[in-house]
């Protein structure tokens, strides 16, 4: 879900929720970008599917603190929003569900084994939610194809596995 072969493009607001961020935090010259995911049909039909840059950061603690203040501007009856935060050369660093007041970041994956599972179980996941849609059930599809994105999460790029679950051990 995360790695998208669309560039991703800055925007000034998410689904009109206007962004919590000084202005500043534009900056293309900073390295990690806070993104949102666009997992609408509308967004994904129409093309504009690449997730939305928030804001961009000069560190990970930066970026991390900036996806915790985005989710203290959310509803408490919100949907989870997907955040992922990427470098500078689009590879995922880490990603989360922002709600209320919190991130739930996502564990990297360890290994390649463990990716090619992760993989697979997402796959599953899809599919049943394919099925679900299929039986008149939406929100039953709804809710494994958010599963199956939380697992899509888990697949930080290998260059970044070790250091983004550091990063989570320091947070914690």
């Amino acid at each position: 879900m995360f790695h998208l072969p669309l560039p991703i493009h800055p925007t000034a607001y998410a689904r009109g929720v206007p962004p919590h961020f000084p202005s500043d935090d534009a900056d293309p010259s900073h390295p990690f970008a806070l993104t949102l995911s666009r997992r609408a049909p509308a967004d994904l039909m129409s093309g504009r599917a690449a997730p939305l840059i928030l804001a961009r950061f000069a560190t990970l603690a930066e970026a991390m603190q900036g996806a915790i203040d985005h989710a203290e501007g959310i509803a408490p009856d919100a949907a989870p929003q997907l955040l992922a935060i990427f470098d500078r050369g689009e590879r995922l660093v880490l990603a989360g569900a922002a709600s209320d007041h919190a991130v739930a970041w996502c564990h990297p994956v360890t290994s390649a084994a463990e990716a090619r599972g992760v993989v697979t179980e997402a796959s599953q996941l899809r599919a049943q939610a394919d099925r679900a849609a299929g039986w008149g059930e939406p929100d039953q599809a709804r809710r494994l194809r958010h599963r199956a994105d939380l697992l899509d999460a888990r697949l930080v790029d290998p260059l970044w596995r070790a250091f983004a679950a550091r990063a989570l051990q320091v947070a914690a």
